[in-house]
């Protein structure tokens, strides 16, 4: 069946709104999946926040001009899938990338993060990188870290203190103070 051109400039339309706002994406060849591959692959990437889309190359073209994406989908040949996201790149490069070594049949062309176009090995590079909460769970304990080390120290004092008036105790060793005194 085919698909009219007013069916046409309507799905670029649709597809120059999403990417317009969007600094972080991925295009990729699909090859050969099967339905199910592919609702799995989708899954994977609504997981990690974003969204996916299989696209004509032309239509993916005419859709990008004036957004970040124009130089990423320029001149595309074969099979072509778009995913993008408005949250962490990283998420989803590491949900596609995993996705792609348990199916070979995706492979990436290259990439958008922050507004820059990556290749794709640079794809696999950010993919390794830890995720945004990551980074900040790493950054905060890095930055309590001398406190929480403070108050350690600052409660050993008080601690080693407790325990030799204790051994003091219990070996006698505060009994001639009390003679002396009565």
């Amino acid at each position: 069946m085919a698909v009219t051109k007013a069916k046409k400039i309507e799905q670029a339309n649709a597809l120059a709104e999403a990417l317009k706002g969007t600094q972080n994406g991925f295009v990729a060849e699909y090859g050969k999946l099967t339905v199910a591959q592919d609702d799995e692959l989708r899954k994977a990437v609504r997981g990690a926040g974003g969204k996916y889309r299989v696209v004509k190359n032309t239509l993916a073209e005419r859709a990008a001009k004036g957004s970040a994406f124009e130089s990423v989908v320029k001149d595309l040949k074969g099979r072509t899938s778009i995913a993008y996201t408005a949250g962490d790149p990283v998420a989803l490069a590491k949900a596609l990338t995993k996705y792609a070594k348990d199916n070979p049949e995706l492979s990436f062309k290259a990439g958008l993060v922050e507004g820059k176009a990556i290749s794709a090995k640079e794809i696999d590079a950010l993919a390794s990188l830890p995720s945004k909460n990551e980074l900040y769970s790493k950054l905060l304990f890095l930055l309590n870290a001398p406190a929480q080390r403070l108050a350690t120290a600052m409660a050993a004092v008080g601690r080693n203190l407790a325990v030799v008036v204790n051994q003091g105790v219990k070996e006698g060793k505060f009994k001639g103070d009390e003679a002396a005194s009565a």
